[in-house]
């Protein structure tokens, strides 16, 4: 059995994606690796505590890594850092890499790119499926998720902080992509089929946040001269009980 870690963002594509893995036992899975702001002790993008992290890796019974990243990490700097990463767990045994992307194929190649210079292959089982059929068979399948992150170019905040269920994605605008492959919303995994049981959490405070490019002409790793800078989210503070 060819050996593995998971890149693990605590959302919906993530879960879905590893439960394919476990599903058809071709990889073992040596651990989960996420991404945390240390600026705030939260998973990178997604706004969640980092308590709600470790539940779902407990739950999961997978072994967790945090890769701690400042809140204006570059990209030069990100590379690096992953780089590091990524070098230890080869040396460790892991042969493949494992990701939920569905169709972003800029993101794709940078991935294989530097994965490969350390001698890592990526695996991206949702890769090109069609994202309205990977959202229902999510929640046929049982899990449980809430939206925890919505961008404000594309959905008010009456999005945020909704459960993942049938009648969401009925309402999402037809510009939104079911999965929110394109950064529209992001979602915390609180239980399902790999879940040994369901993770309980309060809704704590909604807050909305606006950003700005930075103005360092050194490659800030969320901004993109190319594309139309976004600045407005919305967050739902999630909190363990």
């Amino acid at each position: 059995m060819k050996q593995a870690y998971f890149n693990w963002s605590s959302g919906k594509d993530s879960a879905l994606a590893l439960y394919k893995v476990l599903t058809e036992r071709e990889f073992k899975i040596t651990k989960l690796v996420t991404t945390v702001n240390t600026d705030v002790e939260r998973v990178s993008m997604h706004g969640l505590r980092e308590e709600l992290l470790d539940l779902q890796a407990e739950r999961l019974g997978l072994p967790l890594e945090k890769i701690p990243l400042a809140g204006n990490v570059t990209m030069t700097e990100y590379s690096k850092i992953l780089g590091a990463v990524a070098n230890r767990l080869v040396s460790g045994g892991n042969t493949h890499t494992i990701f939920g992307d569905i169709f972003l194929e800029d993101l794709k190649a940078y991935r294989e790119e530097q994965l490969a210079s350390v001698g890592l292959k990526a695996v991206f089982p949702l890769w090109k499926k069609d994202t309205k059929q990977l959202i229902t068979e999510f929640i046929d399948l049982g899990f449980k998720a809430i939206t925890v992150c919505v961008n404000g170019k594309y959905l008010d905040e009456s999005f945020v902080g909704r459960i993942l269920d049938h009648q969401f994605v009925a309402d999402l605008p037809k510009n939104v992509d079911p999965c929110g492959e394109n950064g529209e919303f992001h979602t915390f995994v609180f239980d399902g089929p790999i879940f040994s049981n369901s993770i309980e959490f309060k809704i704590g405070e909604k807050v909305n946040r606006k950003y700005e490019p930075s103005e360092s002409n050194d490659d800030n790793c969320f901004s993109d001269d190319k594309k139309p800078w976004d600045t407005k989210f919305w967050y739902q503070d999630l909190i363990p009980t």
